[in-house]
């Protein structure tokens, strides 16, 4: 795959556009509205743009507890959202519901959307409850929808579960790429904002040479020159928050900073 024709560079920073909690999730705020969510997100694109990163990515991360299939008011929450956005991106960008594969397809479709992310194989004991992801419909949906140019970037090793049975994590990347056509795979930590190990970076790197492999979770600036040397790309999203805290907004001058460093390292 050609990064850079995706995401503009060939080691590329994807950013996280946060959402706040939407409509129909237990944190939503009534009295702020969808105009709240949009100005919030809004706020969080420019310094995210102006601070220098490569790609964003919108998730609905605010919509604790997460659920496993989307519901209709949160999905139809998020693609107004981005639709009210769209004006201000000057990026490629991508799309993630947490956490229902096919409604994060039928989001990237409904938004023009790049590329998408989200856990696509597997089964997991996860908070969220016994967790079968559905590749297949997945799949379907983007040949249904004709846009076989959406990239799909396979996450597979959840945050807040662990994988049900005993494969190792080398010989599920390799299965997700075989079997369920990842274009990308992600390599997570246990939880948001906390890294994945570089020994299993290496590991899944070394698995599938040819498929690109990003760091998914918790990479800072201290800890990036490590992961850019194994991995193909990383996505951020705590670390460019005010005092790294995932529910803060984003920190212009920690994007810039960090994207400073990443420059000197490509």
């Amino acid at each position: 795959m050609e990064l850079k024709a995706v995401f503009g560079h060939d080691k590329p920073i994807v950013a996280m556009v946060h959402l706040p909690p939407l409509p129909g999730s237990p944190l939503y705020d009534p009295k702020g509205g969808m105009q709240k969510i949009v100005d919030s997100c809004a706020k969080d694109l420019e310094a995210l743009q102006t601070g220098g990163v490569d790609a964003v990515m919108f998730g609905n991360e605010g919509d604790r507890p997460y659920l496993l299939k989307a519901s209709p008011s949160t999905l139809a929450a998020m693609a107004f959202a981005i639709g009210e956005l769209k004006r201000l991106i000057k990026m490629p960008f991508g799309v993630n519901y947490l956490w229902d594969p096919v409604a994060t397809v039928a989001l990237a479709v409904a938004s023009g959307a790049k590329f998408a992310r989200e856990i696509f194989t597997g089964i997991y004991d996860s908070d969220m409850g016994l967790w079968a992801p559905d590749a297949a419909s997945a799949l379907r949906l983007r040949t249904d929808c004709h846009r076989q140019d959406l990239v799909l970037m396979y996450n597979i090793n959840a945050e807040f579960a662990s994988p049900i049975g005993d494969r190792p994590i080398a010989q599920r990347a390799k299965s997700a790429v075989f079997s369920s056509l990842a274009d990308i795979i992600l390599v997570s930590g246990p939880m948001t904002g906390q890294a994945a190990e570089t020994a299993d970076l290496k590991l899944v790197k070394d698995a599938i040479p040819t498929t690109p492999v990003f760091a998914n979770t918790g990479v800072n600036i201290d800890n990036v020159a490590d992961v850019l040397r194994i991995a193909d790309g990383a996505i951020i999203g705590t670390h460019f928050k005010v005092d790294g805290n995932t529910w803060n907004a984003v920190d212009r001058s920690r994007v810039e900073r960090f994207m400073d460093k990443v420059r000197k390292l490509r």
